[in-house]
Formats: C-alpha cells, sequence, structure tokens
C-alpha cells in the first residue's frame, strides 16, 4: 500500500501569465504557495486483475480503458500501472470549483503514489511536468502549469514560464517562524459556491490578446509580492492582493458576482487589507490578508461565512506510507 500527501495552493500574484496563450508571447511568472491541505491518494495491490477506484464514485473495471475517471485512467496509462490495483482518493476540501488547485493536486499526488507503485522515485519536476501532461494534452483542459509545480514542489515559490515550455523555478527562503507568521496573516472563507474553473479559463483564453494588457499588469505583482517576502514587510501584500483583484475582475465576466463582491467588501470594511477570490474565481474559497490586530474584528464581521482555517506548507507531494509486500508487476 502507498499513500501519498500533496499540498493545496494559493497563488499570491501573476495568475493567468501561466497559461500558454501568455507565454507562449513572453514570459509568464507567478508567485505562489502551498498551504497544509491535501489531496490524499492510496494505491493498494489487489489479488486479483480488476481495477478498483473509489471517490465520490466507485468504479470496478476490467482494463484502463473503462476507468471513467480521467484523470485517473490517464495517470495509470502514463505510469505503466495496467491491472490489479485499487485506487482511493480523499481531500480535505470540495474535490473540484474550490480555486485551491485540487485537481492538479490530484493529479501529482496520483502519478506520485503510482511511480512508487511501480518501484519508482521520480523528482518533483517529473512528477509536475507529467501532471501538466495529463491535464494539458491528454485531457484537454484548458489550464496553466502554475498548480502542477507548486502542488510537487510546496513551500513559497516563483516560477517563470518560458516559451520553449521550460519553467524556471525561484525559492522564497522563510524560517519556520515566518511560515507561521505569514500563515496566521492569510484567512480563507467559503463563498459557498463551487465553479468548473474551465468555463472562466476558456473565456479568458478567448480574451488573451484582448487582456495582454492587463495580464502585464498582473505579472508586474510577481517581484513586488517577492519583496514584501524578502523584506519581511508582509502586510504589504495585501494591498497588492486588493490592486491585482481589481484588475483580475476585469480578465472574464464570470471571475467575480454579487455575492463574492459583498463578502470582499465585509471583509475590507472591517480590517482585511486586501485579497481576492482563489483560482480561476467564480466561487470557491476568498483568500485575505488580515493582519493578527485586525482578524477579531474581520472574523466577526464574516461570522455568517464559513472559515477555513489553513497555514502554509513547505512540503510538496510526499510517501507517507509505503508498505510493499511484494516486486512491482
Amino acid at each position: 500500500m502507498i499513500i501519498t500527501q500533496t499540498p493545496l495552493r494559493l497563488s499570491f500574484a501573476g495568475g493567468g501569465t501561466d497559461l500558454p496563450d501568455f507565454w507562449q508571447v513572453e514570459e509568464g511568472q507567478v508567485l505562489s504557495a502551498a498551504i497544509d491541505k491535501y489531496l490524499f491518494v492510496i494505491v493498494s495491490e489487489r489479488f486479483d486483475d480488476r481495477i478498483y477506484v473509489n471517490y465520490s464514485s466507485k468504479e470496478i473495471v476490467d482494463s484502463v480503458d473503462a476507468i471513467r475517471h480521467e484523470l485517473v485512467r490517464e495517470a495509470m496509462r502514463l505510469t505503466g500501472v495496467d491491472r490489479g490495483v485499487e485506487v482511493t482518493m480523499l481531500a480535505d476540501i470540495p474535490s473540484s470549483g474550490s480555486g485551491l488547485g485540487s485537481s492538479s493536486s490530484l493529479t501529482v499526488g496520483l502519478l506520485n503514489a503510482l511511480h512508487i507503485f511501480q518501484g519508482r522515485q521520480v523528482p518533483a519536476a517529473q512528477l509536475a511536468e507529467e501532471a501538466c501532461e495529463v491535464e494539458i494534452h491528454r485531457c484537454g483542459r484548458p489550464i496553466g502549469k502554475q498548480d502542477q509545480y507548486i502542488a510537487a514542489f510546496g513551500g513559497i515559490r516563483q516560477f517563470g514560464f518560458r516559451a520553449d515550455g521550460t519553467v524556471v523555478i525561484d525559492t522564497i527562503r522563510l524560517s519556520a517562524q515566518e511560515y507561521r507568521r505569514l500563515g496566521t496573516s492569510i484567512l480563507l472563507y467559503y463563498t459557498d459556491q463551487t465553479r468548473k474553473s474551465a468555463g472562466i479559463l476558456s473565456e479568458q483564453k478567448s480574451r488573451t490578446a484582448a487582456n495582454l494588457d492587463l495580464l502585464r499588469r498582473l505579472k508586474r505583482y510577481v517581484p513586488q509580492v517577492r519583496s514584501a517576502l524578502e523584506t519581511r514587510q508582509f502586510d504589504l501584500i495585501g494591498g497588492i492582493l486588493h490592486e491585482s483583484w481589481l484588475l483580475k475582475k476585469q480578465l472574464a465576466s464570470g471571475v467575480s458576482n454579487p455575492a463574492i463582491d459583498e463578502m470582499y467588501d465585509i471583509a475590507v470594511t472591517a480590517g482585511a487589507l486586501g485579497g481576492k477570490v482563489a483560482g480561476a474565481g467564480g466561487g470557491g474559497f476568498l483568500f485575505l490578508y488580515v493582519p493578527f490586530t485586525r482578524q477579531d474584528m474581520v472574523r466577526n464581521a464574516m461570522r455568517d461565512y464559513r472559515e477555513f482555517p489553513a497555514l502554509l506548507e513547505q512540503d510538496g507531494s510526499k510517501v507517507i506510507f509505503n508498505l510493499r509486500r511484494q516486486p512491482a508487476r
């Protein structure tokens, strides 16, 4: 039995520039952080040759081609696992529409578990690229590359997405105490709405040429967030998030809505320095930056909404249990 734990993520700046329609024109830049909420994948060997897949549904099939869950099917094809296996997926959050990168975390965790099941330990960069291959190329999802990379690497990272498809990875180094100080300034609230990011991202993709100036302006916030992190002036991040949210809402029609705008206004009026909807927008989680001294006021103002406690996570996808009873097939 193999169990992998893969973190979810928050994007601080540059979201949208990781889409190929942007980085094929000029380099994309995104600064993201992993959080301590996870996708767990369990892969265990069966005594027969059938394949069991357990998620919100249960599948029992005789071949990989018959698997309906496309991420599981393509991850098994890529890693060469083709029979006699049971795959179970568990999540700390709703499995889709959260805005926290759950599908990419799931894909990275699947690949990690299946490779280990086959007797191979592969590096984070390979997991990230293979997850991009599964989600973007094999499953045709209109998404970028940041989620797969932060899920594989963890920590706080700045990613550069180049026209030749390569990804440059820079690590933002903080002490354990600084990780905690930054993490405790982040509040997440559930919007009570979920959405498929594909619709928003498809519209955003079709408007890339028209949005090019907006995306360039969003990319310029990446070095500003990095500077705030490196100089430990964390509160500056709140204002940057606020400015970038005002721009992000212009990228596509479904990024925000009146209910989300009302949530955000309540939080800012109560003391949040800034924030945005995590991910593509339209639902999922509202990501706020709130200094510790203002958090009681914000929590009181937001008492009608469900808070989702989270801190930052330094590790990427990892194996947390590995019991192999016999050599891989």
